[in-house]
């Protein structure tokens, strides 16, 4: 992989990762939990990532899923995110450095996107936070993320709008990429790598929306 590659492969944006753990039940929700489906269109994930020479950023789309509320609380819920879609945004698309980022990025040192197509987050639990702002974290979410076949369990703070039409949520947050066996040019496993070394954190944002 040539020094230029190199620069151009996920990394760490500073900041404090949410704690992980071994994954957990999945939330079920009573029988007079509504269902609202995901919109596909009008849902992603984006990452933000960087390294001591500079940064990147791009989305991943999000293939299927659904929120079950019950009683005007968020109760279980599940999406699958398409590994294949993930792209480059801060290069430009006709550039041969964004197909040479993104190809890396589908390859076996980072999300193996042709053995593990898909990756997934479950909920477990999402409980309200009481006297939350207007317009700031309102719940805080645990829920089991799935990537290359590893289950971890994590916790974040997320906003959360419910109507009885459509259900949003909003959440970002930061997780260590070797938890999923992620170890490309990571310090923790690859000394004297120099500013080759990729940090280990990078920044998760979802954005999702589902209607009845």
């Amino acid at each position: 992989m040539s020094s230029v590659i190199s620069m151009l492969i996920l990394s760490s944006c500073g900041g404090s990762s949410v704690n992980t753990g071994e994954s957990a039940d999945a939330a079920k929700a009573g029988a007079g939990a509504v269902t609202y489906m995901l919109d596909s269109t009008g849902s992603n994930v984006e990452w933000l990532a960087k390294k001591v020479t500079g940064q990147h950023n791009g989305t991943v789309a999000i293939k299927s899923g659904e929120l079950q509320v019950d009683s005007g609380n968020l109760k279980a819920g599940k999406f699958v995110m398409d590994m294949n879609s993930i792209v480059d945004l801060d290069i430009p698309a006709g550039d041969e450095f964004n197909a040479k980022l993104v190809g890396h990025l589908k390859s076996d040192d980072f999300f193996a996107s042709e053995k593990h197509p898909e990756s997934t987050f479950e909920l477990v639990k999402a409980e309200p936070i009481a006297g939350a702002a207007a317009g700031a974290a309102n719940y805080t979410v645990t829920g089991n993320l799935t990537i290359k076949g590893i289950a971890k369990s994590i916790t974040f703070p997320a906003t959360i709008t419910i109507s009885p039409e459509a259900v949003s949520c909003v959440a970002e947050f930061e997780i260590d990429r070797t938890q999923w066996d992620i170890k490309y040019g990571s310090g923790k496993f690859f000394q004297d790598i120099g500013d080759k070394m990729i940090y280990d954190t990078f920044v998760v944002k979802f954005n999702l929306n589902a209607k009845v």
